[in-house]
């Protein structure tokens, strides 16, 4: 069993699909997605959740990962999977 994991993301961003291509490698198979668009709310609360403007932003539990970058280096470093385990 994986975490959950929730990302603010928009329909057409290639950071977005690149983070979730990298979960789904890591075996998640459930990828809850908020989709800012068109919603200022939304958008407007992952920015003060985040305290950033760009998407994606990723949360693994209750964890904030961040974007893309830092997801992939969480990977690169061999600390996703253990935060995928237990959140």
């Amino acid at each position: 069993m994986t975490a959950r994991v929730v990302m603010y993301s928009t329909a057409v961003c290639p950071y977005c699909m690149m983070a979730e291509r990298l979960l789904k490698s890591r075996g998640v198979t459930d990828i809850e997605k908020i989709l800012i668009d068109n919603n200022d709310a939304l958008r407007a609360e992952m920015m003060e959740k985040t305290n950033r403007r760009t998407v994606p932003q990723i949360f693994i539990g209750d964890t904030h990962v961040g974007g893309f970058d830092d997801l992939s280096a969480l990977d690169k470093a061999g600390k996703l999977l253990p935060l995928l385990q237990s959140a």
